[in-house]
């Protein structure tokens, strides 16, 4: 039986009958959107205190705790986001306590007593966003197409098969892709 196609709620009473492909599929159509969500809610502040992935991982267990242990009315998607979020949110606080702030551990001897400056991060935000846009629109279309569509969160496979591209030929030109970014990045 082919699970990637079946609705949230028919997955759900899958896994809770024991189907592990039922998961699998909840995992797949999941875990790029929400990974995203959380990296863009951590910051580069916290880059080093707790990992994106570890998140995302706990945020799916816990979904699937509350799968096997009744059936959640709602949106699975919606669940998973706010399991996450929450856990994103606690890991901050956690991690801006007075004696394990980011802003205490991570000064150099050059800051005495000065405040660390905080960084507008919609500035930020617009130029990556720009920078991002230039680097988008000087592909041509095909590549284009590929790095939109691992931006919309789809995994390597799932381009693969949406573009009739090579899968080398799909982790290539997000490769390039990165590095031009990064080239660009580093002219700022």
């Amino acid at each position: 039986m082919d699970t990637d196609h079946l609705p949230d709620a028919a997955l759900a009473r899958l896994y809770r009958d024991g189907d592990q492909r039922a998961a699998d599929a909840l995992y797949r159509r999941y875990a790029a959107r929400l990974r995203a969500a959380v990296r863009s809610r951590c910051g580069r502040s916290f880059a080093a205190r707790f990992d994106p992935d570890d998140v995302t991982q706990a945020a799916f267990r816990t979904m699937f705790e509350r799968l096997r242990a009744d059936d959640p009315a709602g949106d699975l998607w919606g669940l998973l986001l706010v399991l996450a979020l929450n856990s994103v949110r606690r890991l901050v606080e956690h991690h801006s306590a007075a004696k394990r702030s980011v802003r205490r551990t991570c000064r150099t001897e050059d800051d005495g007593d000065h405040p660390l400056p905080v960084a507008d991060r919609r500035s930020a935000d617009a130029l990556e966003s720009v920078a991002l846009r230039e680097q988008l629109e000087s592909l041509p279309e095909p590549d284009r197409r590929v790095v939109e569509l691992r931006l919309a969160g789809y995994e390597v496979g799932e381009i693969t098969a949406r573009t009739g591209r090579a899968r080398r030929t799909v982790e290539r030109v997000l490769h390039d892709f990165r590095q031009r970014v990064a080239a660009a990045g580093s002219h700022f």
